[in-house]
C-alpha cells in the first residue's frame, strides 16, 4: 500500500522550533521530487517547501525562507521540514506530497509545481503557533 504519514506537529510558542516528518511506504521516496504543503483555516493550500529528485535543488516560499529547511532521507524513506523561528502565522494543516515527474514547467507555474501533479499525500499533521 503506497502512504504517506507526516508526524511531529503540535503546539508550540512563538519563536520556537518544531520538526515535521513525512514517511513514505509502499514506494521509493528518492524516485519522487518531494513538497511541504500548509493550509490554514479559511485560506487555500499553499506550498512553503520543495525539494528535488537527485541533486536534492530545494526550494521555499518567501513566507518561511530562512527559517524552514527542507532535508530528505532516502535510506529511511523519509523527508523532513525544520521549522525555526515559528510565527502564529505558520499555525496550519501541513501536508507532504510527491511527484514522480514535472509536467509544468517550473519558470511557467513555480517552483512548487501545480498541486494536481503531485501523486501522493499525506493526510496532515497540525501546526498551532500560540502567541
Amino acid at each position: 500500500e503506497v502512504r504517506l504519514v507526516e508526524s511531529g506537529g503540535g503546539l508550540v510558542q512563538v519563536g520556537q522550533s518544531m520538526r515535521l516528518t513525512c514517511t513514505a511506504s509502499g514506494f521509493p521516496l528518492d524516485d519522487y521530487a518531494l513538497g511541504w504543503f500548509r493550509q490554514a483555516p479559511g485560506k487555500e493550500r499553499e506550498g512553503v517547501a520543495s525539494i528535488t529528485i537527485g541533486d536534492g535543488t530545494t526550494y521555499y516560499s518567501d513566507s518561511v525562507k530562512g527559517r524552514f529547511t527542507i532535508s530528505r532521507d532516502n535510506d529511511k524513506n523519509t523527508a523532513y521540514l525544520q521549522m525555526n523561528s515559528l510565527k502564529p502565522e505558520d499555525t496550519a494543516a501541513y501536508f507532504c506530497a510527491v511527484r514522480e515527474r514535472v509536467i509544468t514547467p517550473a519558470h511557467i507555474v513555480g517552483s512548487m509545481g501545480l498541486e494536481r501533479e503531485y501523486d501522493y499525500w499525506g493526510q496532515g499533521t497540525q501546526v498551532t503557533v500560540s502567541s
